[in-house]
């Protein structure tokens, strides 16, 4: 959508998403009230989005990387201009409360992600310059990138791959999660405030759009933010016509605790590095790994903190925890608890959920005294239930740590940094973070080892990788 009225409030959004033909109703995962109907779009709908991302692209990239970026900088004003309506909207649709590190923060992060991408130089790269010649690496627009994005961070992992995307001369077309389809088109409609015509589509349908977008033989390259069994259907699909895939896919992510490490330092910061969005986050800490020295302190500081953190309607400026986002990911939550009980672990707090009421909520859980191979533990729970293992060894921590076919991100914490970084060196992870866990920044790379997915995101490497590589010899 294009218009040059400014999108501001909740309801100047809602009236710019209407769904004009067939829609369906999207519910508020706390309430069960209707949010607004969305749009079902069609195949068809998505072969004339891309007809009109080819189109556009060769104009947007003639423009330069400096114009572009002057775009980007141009849809962060507007995307702060309409932050307020974008984050009720968001949690209306998605759950997460407006404060603590969840809507607010969300939208603030589109803004900040579009101003780093677009201030990013990325200047060719002399790989040759003698008496035989020269040679330069430069990085051209792919074509039409196509983004498939999450319920979890629906508006923050757009931006991740819309503006990369952009900046490097490509178009874009987009299919937000059938959960999360309304603050994905509002977040365009305002985007499109401040870009050309047809550089940037969403098409809301269902399976049948994602799969026909991620074959699509005029898509150059496909980013999927998701499941690991969907990215493998991604990478399947794309064969035929050998597509360019960034895929940043499950995680499970580990989380030790050293010996010397001072349990009431490090508790606030270990429960938002697990409970952030109410734990449905891809690089969340999911396993905790504590020594038996400092275990039942860790636990019991982690059990006041989690005790302090309010539960409930996103629209309450009191709640910082929402509910799981839809019904199914409250099912995979309440089972694997409810397997860690049947093993005889210990419920610390939570575990408990009111099932009478309206809403998706499970209260914050901590599980201690668990099995390393039980279930909360080898499965991504992706919700708030926090499994804590006792280690005795080091070894014994990386050991398991390392246990999983996943290594998105992980965590090492210590009173002392050059032995937390000796042992997130032997960690399998795309990312260890030192006495923090999930503080991603739109200037690092980011991405996954092993099954958590392959390709970067975030700063110059980032952009590289929505470009094509082409060395010019002279």
């Amino acid at each position: 959508m294009h218009t040059t009225e400014s999108l501001t409030s909740y309801q100047d959004l809602l009236a710019a998403i209407a769904a004009a033909g067939e829609s369906r109703d999207i519910l508020d995962p706390a309430t069960g009230e209707v949010v607004a109907a969305a749009p079902i779009h069609t195949v068809d709908d998505l072969e004339q989005s891309v007809a009109a991302a080819r189109a556009a692209q060769p104009s947007w990239a003639a423009l330069g990387h400096a114009e572009r970026s002057a775009f980007l900088f141009k849809a962060a004003d507007a995307v702060e201009s309409a932050a307020e309506g974008l984050a009720e909207l968001l949690s209306r649709e998605q759950g997460k409360p407006l404060n603590g590190p969840n809507a607010r923060f969300e939208v603030g992060a589109c803004a900040a992600w579009l101003r780093a991408t677009a201030s990013f130089e990325l200047e060719p790269e002399v790989l040759v310059d003698d008496e035989g010649g020269r040679a330069e690496l430069h990085y051209r627009p792919l074509g039409v990138v196509g983004a498939i994005g999450p319920w979890n961070w629906p508006m923050m992992i757009s931006v991740w791959q819309l503006a990369p995307s952009l900046r490097m001369g490509n178009t874009v077309v987009m299919k937000p999660s059938e959960y999360t389809p309304l603050s994905v088109l509002a977040l365009a409609a305002v985007l499109n405030q401040a870009l050309p015509a047809d550089v940037l589509h969403v098409v809301s349908g269902g399976r049948d759009v994602g799969e026909a977008l991620a074959g699509h033989p005029d898509i150059d390259k496909v980013m999927f933010t998701g499941s690991t069994a969907t990215g493998k259907a991604i990478i399947r699909s794309s064969a035929d016509t050998v597509k360019r895939l960034t895929l940043e896919l499950g995680g499970n992510d580990a989380g030790i605790v050293l010996p010397d490490a001072d349990p009431a330092a490090i508790a606030e910061d270990l429960f938002w590095g697990a409970f952030i969005n109410t734990g449905q986050t891809c690089a969340a800490l999911k396993r905790l790994y504590v020594h038996e020295d400092i275990y039942d302190a860790v636990v019991d500081a982690l059990a006041k903190v989690a005790a302090a953190m309010p539960m409930g309607v996103g629209l309450d400026e009191n709640n910082v925890l929402g509910p799981l986002q839809n019904k199914a990911q409250f099912q995979i939550v309440a089972d694997l608890v409810q397997a860690a009980k049947d093993a005889g672990a210990r419920i610390v707090t939570g575990g408990n959920p009111q099932t009478d009421q309206p809403g998706y909520f499970y209260p914050a859980t901590l599980v201690a005294d668990i099995d390393n191979d039980n279930p909360l533990v080898v499965q991504e729970q992706f919700g708030p239930a926090l499994p804590i293992i006792k280690y005795s060894s080091v070894e014994e921590a990386v050991e398991m740590a390392n246990g999983l076919d996943v290594g998105l991100g992980a965590s090492v914490w210590s009173s002392d940094k050059d032995a937390a970084l000796a042992v997130a060196a032997r960690i399998e992870a795309g990312t260890v973070w030192i006495n923090k866990h999930g503080a991603v920044d739109p200037r690092m790379p980011f991405g996954g080892a092993k099954q958590s997915g392959y390709g970067l995101e975030f700063g110059v490497e980032g952009l590289k990788g929505l470009g094509a590589p082409q060395v010019l010899s002279y």
